[in-house]
């Protein structure tokens, strides 16, 4: 009970518009494209970790939800690590193949990046109710109406993805066949919930005409929508993460711009 009591706790980036995050994880990403290096990742990384405590997630919560992205970031860092340009000693070849010094470094900076990216995402939108991100997009960022409608019924439908493959995984044990051929599995239960996400889209999309939530009359919002003094801290927030990270990189001299 107090478990669940710590996680519904509202904390101090429940009072963020939801847009403003948007605008968070655009400032703590599109900076970090600007160069290929390892300091400014990790700054990044270490500055948006200290701010866990104001985004109301468990730490066990934010490393769960992070250990796909932490699992096949290598994946990027790979193709850097045997393709990028030779530099330094040389310790492996071959064909176009190599593994040098230059290589590695940047095989390492890549990875980092990907966590990087993927971390603010997590902070940010871990608890966002997507209610409020519709009454935000439509009243403050003022997008279409029907495709605001139509974002917060497919992120509504999430669970129900969850809820089926769960219900398919235990289906296929209990017929006795779902503890071997794992990557079969995977493809097979995937397969079968892209044909239940076609169909229940199918459905959802009659039903929301039939209700008249494509009609392009004006609508009303029953929950009102508005930036606060804190969008504005949040924000100076964000821009100070990244430029600490890009000052960091620059002092220790591993900044290295993206082109160069």
């Amino acid at each position: 009970m107090t478990a669940v009591l710590t996680e519904t706790r509202r904390a101090w980036l429940d009072g963020v518009n939801p847009v403003t995050r948007i605008v968070m994880a655009l400032l703590l990403s599109i900076p970090l494209f600007a160069s290929i290096d390892p300091v400014s990742a990790v700054v990044a990384i270490g500055l948006q970790a200290l701010c866990l405590p104001l985004t109301g997630l468990r730490v066990r919560t934010v490393l769960l939800r992070m250990l796909p992205i932490v699992i096949f970031s290598p994946l990027a860092g790979t193709s850097m690590l045997l393709y990028a340009k030779p530099e330094g000693a040389v310790y492996w070849q071959f064909g176009v193949a190599t593994v040098s010094d230059g290589s590695i470094a940047l095989a390492i900076s890549v990875t980092l990046r990907v966590i990087a990216l993927g971390l603010p995402a997590i902070l940010l939108f871990g608890r966002t109710d997507p209610t409020e991100l519709g009454d935000a997009l439509a009243q403050v960022a003022h997008l279409p109406s029907r495709f605001v409608l139509g974002v917060l019924a497919g992120t509504r439908m999430l669970g129900l993805f969850l809820d089926d493959w769960r219900t398919m995984t235990l289906a296929r044990r209990a017929r006795g066949v779902g503890d071997r051929g794992a990557i079969r599995r995977f493809f097979s239960m995937a397969f079968v919930l892209l044909v239940f996400a076609v169909r229940r889209g199918t459905k959802l999309a009659m039903a929301m005409e039939a209700r008249g939530f494509g009609s392009g009359i004006p609508r009303t919002w029953s929950r009102p929508s508005r930036l606060h003094p804190r969008d504005a801290v949040a924000l100076l927030g964000a821009a100070a993460i990244m430029v600490l990270a890009i000052a960091a990189a620059v002092a220790t001299g591993a900044f290295r711009f993206v082109w160069s």
